[in-house]
């Protein structure tokens, strides 16, 4: 393994940290790094004779370009030069070349490769200059003469071009069925059919997407770039403009945020590379707030949902089929109704996912991609299955509570969400929850409860994790992973500490670098279990040469000790029958004569035993909403979301991250909105001003409540499942439900604003 990188700051825990255990809260080791503005993020990297690259967006949604004007730009100040597909460097031909690591089916997109229009907002030219702001000036004078075709944006007018996913992503399973499903829904007596919508919703993290190429004398590339990872974005340039994995470095040791916009490359880091290679220098490009709204995005779905049950609220049937929005050139696919395959016990299950070309860009994941709409609409209508049934939505429940996931009749790993139901309830007070509507008013508002069950994947990937101990006594673990804001610094230094019984700030955890051992993309997740498990095996490795050198040495006490015999405390080796017998590992080095002893380790999920088992992470959100029906303003006043999702290891940056969770479920239930005019095919509000995201004063309690689980069939090493996504699941159902509670409205499309509060939603009905 090579030595601490020196051009990134790798955060440590200070000094008196101590001892850490799975479970503590422990403060992030790179916050101070943050607050202080040392943590460098990928437009603040500088570099020698550095230059600035902005780009130009088609203002066509399809078609081809004639004639670009660059007479105006190229005279104006500053600029240095205008690439466009006339004159770009040279680019890979095949499909394959384009495809990252999670690509989808189909032929990914290329920035500036041909003529050819694909959506509104495409890049069609990048203008480079001595500063941004010559840059940007520059980029509104290039004039782009379209010749337009036809084109199609509008998915509810659409529904009937919809086809079967082709190529399948990579973890995609096509949804199944069990029993009956149609038959026993008609013969049921209690039935629920209702149509659900959620619209586009955009990625706006707090820091936008940016990418800086530093070009040293021998022509090596290291990028700086936005990404949930290093090595794919390394593996993509590569492959797109033939250079050696040699040639380039990227590095992402800081991510303000991703959320899924960074798990493929985003179209600033080619166009970066591009002028790099024209100009043999350096080049920063960082995409514009407006320039946000001009790649992937959540995509937009339709949905009908069917329920059945008898007259004691047995679920007699589900039917759950969803169409969603992808791009021409990819077939983008999403896990919307598999959730209602698995959540609830049912004998007749039948569930149906296509898609929908359109003339926009490929979606992209989002936080909880799939979950996040297709459990809203299977919890929005069980709610509406409940009000018909005269029954408490959590006593339905409880009653269709699935031991066994009913399609593929396999038992879960672990599963402790009837502990998730009784510990928020009774947080929340659920049991004195009024069954009817309008039950409750303070002053001019009315007062409603709701809840939701939330489910998500527990996803295990592979990975290499490097330990080395040194002869200070210092231990650096190493893996290309990623910190997306999510703790991946503290909690990957937290496992590598108790595994060696080391002081946390004796502990160093390398990530963001593509040089260093491999590391999947950092979504679904997966990094706890992926990355983390890979910790403990390197631990484990390092721990077991350890013991081998201490028992070379003349007369030691550990001859005869096996591994199950010592324990590691303090930086030292301990005999477990006899305590005082202790050899500190410094001077274990020390006399072993080495400066640093490294082991490495092969993560790979437990595959045999996981197919034996369903996986996943579950969670019980409750929500109390306050309603000026006057005004159709809502206040989301109270949540409380009990999680059950393996071991937590640290219970600090788990907790923040499903409370960061629950802030965006309320951004999705009543904020996130994009208009698109149709006629133009074009995202019409791409800014804060109008894009409405939650901000300090829309957010009141927050209160997350961990359910005691440890899943061995996930996470050998660790027993954990990940917490990342799970958060947002079922928030913005539980949301909707408390607004019916409170109001007798139900409301089925996401965002929940005030127009529909007001005025219904007419357009839903006449989707069919």
């Amino acid at each position: 393994m090579t030595d601490l990188i020196p051009e990134l700051r790798t955060p440590t825990a200070p000094e008196g940290t101590g001892r850490v255990r799975a479970g503590m809260a422990v403060a992030r080791v790179d916050g101070r790094d943050k607050v202080t503005g040392a943590a460098r993020y990928a437009a603040e990297h500088p570099a020698p004779d550095l230059c600035y690259g902005v780009a130009v967006n088609s203002t066509i949604a399809r078609g081809r370009i004639l004639r670009i004007d660059l007479v105006d730009a190229l005279t104006a100040h500053g600029v240095i030069a205008i690439l466009t597909h006339e004159n770009r460097p040279k680019m890979r031909g095949a499909d394959l070349a384009y495809k990252d690591m999670t690509a989808p089916g189909g032929s990914p997109f290329r920035p500036l490769y041909s003529d050819r229009i694909f959506y509104s907002g495409q890049p069609v030219a990048l203008v480079v200059a001595s500063s941004f702001e010559a840059a940007r000036h520059a980029a509104a004078l290039v004039r782009v003469t379209y010749e337009t075709e036809e084109h199609q944006t509008d998915l509810l007018a659409s529904l009937g071009q919809a086809y079967e996913p082709r190529p399948m992503k990579a973890g995609f399973t096509p949804p199944g069925s069990t029993g009956d499903a149609a038959q026993a829904f008609e013969a049921a007596p209690v039935k629920i059919d209702a149509e659900y919508y959620a619209g586009v919703e955009h990625h706006n993290p707090m820091e936008m997407h940016a990418s800086t190429v530093v070009r040293d004398e021998g022509g090596h590339l290291t990028i700086y770039d936005k990404t949930q990872s290093s090595q794919n974005c390394r593996w993509y340039v590569s492959h797109v403009f033939g250079l050696s994995k040699n040639k380039v470095t990227v590095r992402n040791p800081y991510v303000g945020g991703a959320f899924g916009s960074g798990l493929r490359p985003q179209y600033q880091l080619p166009l970066a590379v591009m002028a790099a290679l024209k100009l043999k220098r350096s080049v920063r490009v960082v995409l514009t707030r407006q320039q946000m709204f001009s790649f992937g995005h959540r995509p937009e779905t339709w949905q009908r949902v069917r329920l059945a049950a008898d007259r004691d609220g047995r679920l007699q049937a589900i039917l759950h089929e969803a169409i969603q929005e992808t791009s021409r050139l990819e077939d983008y696919v999403e896990v919307v109704v598999n959730w209602s395959g698995q959540l609830y016990a049912c004998e007749n299950i039948a569930l149906g996912y296509k898609l929908v070309a359109h003339d926009r860009h490929s979606p992209i994941d989002m936080r909880a991609p799939g979950a996040a709409h297709g459990v809203h609409a299977l919890e929005v209508a069980m709610d509406e299955l409940a009000w018909a049934l005269k029954m408490d939505p959590l006593a339905l429940r409880l009653k269709n509570y699935a031991d066994v996931a009913p399609i593929e009749g396999k038992p879960f790993s672990t599963k402790a969400l009837r502990e998730c139901y009784r510990l928020g309830a009774e947080r929340f007070g659920w049991e004195k929850r009024p069954l009817a509507p309008r039950s409750t008013r303070e002053g001019d508002e009315l007062v409603g409860w709701g809840m939701a069950t939330g489910v998500w994947d527990s996803l295990v990937m592979v990975a290499r994790v490097s330990a080395e101990l040194r002869a200070d006594g210092r231990l650096v673990v190493s893996s290309a992973a990623s910190d997306i804001g999510t703790g991946t610094y503290t909690v990957m230094a937290m496992i590598a500490a108790e595994a060696m019984g080391l002081p946390l700030e004796r502990v160093t955890f390398q990530l963001g670098d593509s040089t260093l051992p491999l590391a999947p993309v950092e979504g679904g997740s997966s990094h706890v279990t992926t990355v983390g498990g890979g910790v403990v095996g390197a631990c484990d490795k390092l721990k077991r040469r350890l013991l081998r050198l201490a028992q070379a040495l003349p007369d030691s006490p550990f001859a005869r000790a096996r591994l199950r015999d010592v324990d590691f405390d303090d930086g030292a080796m301990v005999l477990r029958k006899d305590p005082a017998r202790r050899l500190d590992l410094a001077e274990l080095l020390a006399a072993s004569k080495l400066d640093r002893v490294e082991e490495k380790y092969l993560m790979t999920p437990q595959m045999l035993k996981q197919r034996k088992y369903t996986r996943a992470v579950h969670s019980a959100v409750f929500c109390e909403v306050r309603v000026n029906e006057a005004l159709g303003m809502v206040r989301v006043t109270r949540v409380v979301s009990a999680v059950a999702a393996g071991r937590i290891i640290n219970a600090k940056t788990a907790a923040s991250q499903v409370s960061g969770g629950v802030v965006w479920g309320i951004s999705q239930a009543l904020h996130e909105e994009t208009h698109t005019d149709h006629r133009f095919g074009r995202f019409m509000n791409h800014n804060y001003a109008e894009y409405h995201v939650a901000v300090n004063a829309d957010i009141h309690d927050i209160e997350v409540l961990f359910a005691e689980e440890d899943d061995r069939v996930v996470s050998k090493q660790l027993g954990a499942k990940g917490v990342g996504e799970i958060g947002i699941v079922g928030v913005a159902a539980a949301v909707s439900n408390a607004i019916f509670h409170a109001t007798g409205k139900r409301l089925r499309s996401t965002p929940l604003t005030p127009d529909k509060l007001l005025l219904g939603e007419p357009f839903l009905p006449a989707a069919r």
